[in-house]
């Protein structure tokens, strides 16, 4: 882990997270000593070279602490006399979040799996088949040819036939077992037992409008350090149940120069999809960017191999500015 102290009056400490990092050379590019220096992002990104994706020059760094709140992805944390100085009403706020209501969610989990982060854990808590469909199961052992052909066709699996040795190679069943925690009652094994040695009676079936409505209630985990805010938990949820304020907006843009012959190779390269840490690079012929989930990070601009991005910032969430150098450094993130 990438870091940089000084004792004195104040003890000062900037500490970089390279878990949280996403190479997007934010920090290195406001750092007004040039003490933060990016790495290889691309191979990094890859997982070819085991570094971090920023080094501190500590004979260089005043520990100002400027880069600490220009990362909108919490990977440098500054600490004074010990406490985290983002907690201090006199330093910059990052106003952007992501939140999931509870109220809205159906737990669907699609916000799990769309999540390009990991972020997102969604817990269900669904209810017992046995609290919904009622019946009764009767077997007779002395019917079984021990066929096993019930246990293969049921479709909740929740046949087990416990067979004896008899000697010489034969076997007879002893036990046909059915999980009440499992069946359904479809009474596909009775349909198919060539020797009717299992019979079933679904009582809720007869009357399956009196089933009790299911009720499925849940939780749902995120994880406010690894979520980067892309959005994509709130473009995938079916009921509008995730709602995202980006720390940018803006666009990426893709200019190409056939005169010079930075033209994008597509596939052959896909450098930016492989460092985009929000899944927003799609990859054909050309390159074209999710703008609905992208967080202008601007990682690919970094990675282009042809120098042919370009992240284009109109605004940031960034806001209690108080000094005008550190205005007039911030402000270099947008695009006046």
């Amino acid at each position: 882990m990438a870091s940089a102290h000084r004792e004195g009056e104040t003890a000062r400490k900037i500490n970089h997270i390279n878990d949280n990092c996403v190479g997007c050379g934010i920090c290195s590019d406001i750092c007004p000593t040039s003490s933060l220096s990016l790495g290889p992002i691309l191979p990094i990104a890859r997982g070819i070279v085991d570094m971090d994706y920023i080094r501190i020059n500590e004979d260089k760094c005043v520990l100002c602490g400027l880069c600490s709140f220009a990362c909108p992805f919490d990977a440098m944390e500054f600490e004074i006399d010990g406490i985290n100085a983002k907690n201090q009403e006199k330093y910059p706020k990052w106003n952007y979040g992501t939140n999931i209501t509870h109220e809205d969610c159906i737990f669907c989990g699609n916000c799990e799996i769309s999540c390009p982060r990991d972020a997102i854990i969604v817990k269900r808590n669904l209810p017992k088949i046995q609290d919904l469909v009622i019946g009764e199961t009767r077997t007779e052992i002395d019917k079984c040819i021990s066929c096993h052909i019930c246990e293969e066709m049921c479709p909740a699996n929740a046949i087990t036939i416990k067979t004896e040795n008899k000697g010489i190679g034969r076997f007879e069943a002893s036990d046909i077992e059915i999980d009440p925690e499992k069946c359904m009652y479809c009474k596909i094994c009775q349909k198919v037992c060539p020797t009717d040695a299992i019979r079933i009676v679904c009582t809720s079936c007869m009357d399956s409008d009196q089933i009790s409505d299911v009720e499925i209630d849940g939780s749902v985990i995120l994880d406010n350090v690894a979520c980067i805010n892309c959005s994509w938990c709130e473009k995938i949820c079916p009921v509008d149940a995730a709602h995202t304020v980006k720390p940018f907006k803006g666009e990426v843009l893709l200019q190409e120069d056939e005169s010079e012959e930075k033209i994008c190779t597509g596939e052959s390269c896909h450098a930016c999809q492989d460092v985009c840490p929000c899944n927003a690079i799609i990859l054909n012929d050309k390159m074209k960017v999710n703008q609905d989930v992208c967080v202008l990070c601007g990682a690919c601009e970094k990675a282009c191999p042809q120098k042919i991005l370009s992240v284009n910032r109109t605004s940031m969430e960034l806001s209690n500015i108080k000094s005008n150098s550190w205005q007039k450094i911030l402000g270099s993130l947008v695009n006046q």
